[in-house]
């Protein structure tokens, strides 16, 4: 009976969380937070994180330590990151977007990875099943393409005549191929002819619009891209500059663009904390199916529409979440 007792406790030890140990022994957690953009960009979905965080009890500094990482906007520097990170020995890596997510993926195997916001997961090659994620990586996902492509039926809803419309893309983005088909496919059926613009930093920004217009082109649509996120102000500042009707994620309309659609990323990230909760106290991400975000907002910017000229139909009004006036 005593053998077993022991052998009872010495089981019970070694499946001990490492983050209940490592508190047990008076040292709070630490988890890694490996961003693709900057603090300064990422400002509203870090605050949703750490809000959710605080939900939870968990007070950094005090009871949980976040190690942050920040790629600046250059992809490229995430995989080095990434790494720095797991030979920091964290117990957690939560992260968002496919890059970011990929990034992660490759540098470890064994360290439990949140992505707290992807496109699509399977299509990216990050699992092969969101209801039992088969590797280290769990979190939330939502379907971009799809959104994407309603923001192009709502630039056709607000400009009915509109039959060309400019598409701002990253090309680093892994995601930007898959939500190319599906756009080209709504737009084949509103009959709008999309013109890919590509930009990998905030500088490359002015150039692009000034294709834009040079083409002869009205309309803009925005992607999700996290340098797009980041700088939805610049971006509503440039298309507003050339009256450009224009697309893009909620922030960007909040920012001075004429529709935004999308999904809550503060929220979003805010549940992301509830990921880390649960595996710090002892589950595997196997175990966490990846959530489908079920929160978006379609905000329309009326001050933009009357600097444009535009009478925005009352029907598209009324399904707005938010109308800024």
């Amino acid at each position: 009976m005593q053998r077993r007792k022991f052998i009872t406790l010495l089981t019970g030890a070694v499946a001990w969380p490492l983050a209940a140990r490592a508190q047990q022994a008076g040292k709070p957690p630490t988890i890694g937070f490996l961003g693709s953009i900057s603090p300064t960009g990422f400002a509203k979905q870090l605050a949703g994180f750490r809000q959710g965080l605080r939900d939870l009890g968990y007070v950094e500094g005090t009871n949980l330590i976040v190690e942050y990482r920040w790629a600046e906007g250059n992809y490229a520097r995430l995989p080095d990151l990434a790494t720095e990170l797991v030979r920091s020995n964290v117990a957690v890596i939560v992260t968002h977007g496919t890059p970011g997510t990929l990034a992660a993926k490759r540098a470890t195997t064994t360290i439990p990875i949140v992505a707290a916001i992807i496109g699509d997961p399977i299509a990216a090659g990050v699992v092969t099943s969101i209801a039992r994620p088969d590797a280290n990586i769990t979190g939330q996902s939502f379907f971009n393409p799809e959104l994407r492509a309603k923001r192009l039926e709502l630039l056709k809803e607000v400009v009915p005549r509109l039959t060309e419309a400019a598409v701002l893309v990253n090309p680093d983005s892994p995601a930007a191929g898959s939500e190319n088909k599906v756009m080209q496919a709504t737009a084949s059926s509103l009959s709008i002819q999309l013109r890919r613009y590509e930009t990998r930093s905030v500088s490359e920004f002015e150039g692009a619009f000034n294709e834009i217009v040079q083409t002869g082109l009205t309309a803009v649509e925005i992607g999700d891209d996290a340098l797009m996120n980041a700088n939805g102000g610049v971006i509503a500042a440039l298309a507003a500059k050339r009256r450009l009707v224009s697309a893009g994620p909620p922030e960007f309309a909040r920012a001075g663009g004429l529709i935004g659609y999308g999904g809550d990323f503060p929220s979003t990230f805010r549940r992301a904390a509830i990921f880390v909760d649960k595996i710090l106290k002892g589950a595997k991400p196997a175990e966490l199916p990846f959530e489908q975000a079920t929160k978006f907002e379609f905000v329309i910017n009326l001050e933009t529409a009357k600097v444009l000229g535009l009478d925005v139909p009352t029907a598209t009004l009324l399904r707005a979440d938010e109308v800024i006036e």
